[in-house]
């Protein structure tokens, strides 16, 4: 009896060890996209996440009745998972449905590409600060063409686990920039030698004034564009909610 204890135990914090390993690379995950990215009912993943948050391994964000709860990992849950470099991820009211929309793309990504490993913008920063400089990202011009900010996409699709070459940036578009600002993004993505290319996903709307973008920017070379329901799990968290929130600038 003792030692199926002892087995079980073990076998727990594994499982919570790669819940906080996986929520903080890519930022925020819901119990919808645990239980697609782990292969288990809905309610086993909300038990998982509400043991991680009694724990307070984790953080519970409910920001908005139409969406799902966001699970963040707290600096707790960053020390005992043993992740170096990377901060506990901020969400909010305004972001939070680009939020849900990243955690399930990311888990769909991954689904759909195992040998793949996908992260957020949490572990870039991570990654930048480590390296001493810009990965994965693009640099935005400012007056007289001077570097003036860099644009960091929402995810990162790379080669594998350690291989940093040639990644695929992915940024999830839920509603319209204004277009100057999208097609000096789009010029940005085609200037950039840091990634092999980028992906977007947008629903019709946002997909119509994205392709004006790229046109203007010369950037149809680069930058892919899909339906938000190429991905389903993204796509029905972005129908099912009520109102429009809008995404990270």
């Amino acid at each position: 009896m003792t030692k199926r204890t002892d087995r079980h135990v073990r076998t727990l914090s594994r499982e919570l060890t790669t819940i906080l390993q996986w929520t903080a690379s890519v930022g925020a995950v819901t119990a919808e996209s645990l239980a697609h990215l782990q292969g288990v009912g809905l309610a086993s993943a909300r038990g998982r996440l509400s043991a991680a948050t009694r724990e307070r391994l984790l953080a519970r964000h409910r920001l908005l009745y139409e969406l799902p709860a966001l699970y963040t990992v707290t600096r707790a849950g960053l020390r005992a998972a043993g992740i170096a470099g990377l901060e506990p991820s901020r969400v909010s009211a305004a972001n939070s449905l680009h939020t849900v929309a990243c955690a399930h793309a990311a888990v769909e990504l991954q689904r759909r590409y195992p040998d793949r490993r996908v992260a957020g913008e949490c572990d870039l920063r991570g990654q930048e600060r480590r390296l001493g400089g810009p990965v994965a990202s693009a640099a935005m011009r400012g007056p007289g063409g001077r570097a003036a900010m860099l644009h960091r996409p929402d995810l990162v699709l790379w080669p594998g686990a350690r291989d940093l070459t040639d990644p695929v940036a992915v940024e999830i578009e839920l509603t319209v920039k204004a277009p100057r600002r999208l097609e000096a993004i789009c010029r940005a993505w085609a200037r950039s030698r840091g990634v092999a290319g980028v992906l977007y996903l947008a629903p019709p709307d946002v997909e119509r004034a994205l392709r004006r973008a790229i046109d203007k920017a010369q950037a149809a070379a680069q930058i892919a564009v899909l339906p938000l329901d190429a991905l389903p799990l993204v796509a029905a968290s972005v129908t099912a909610s009520a109102r429009s929130v809008p995404s990270r600038p």
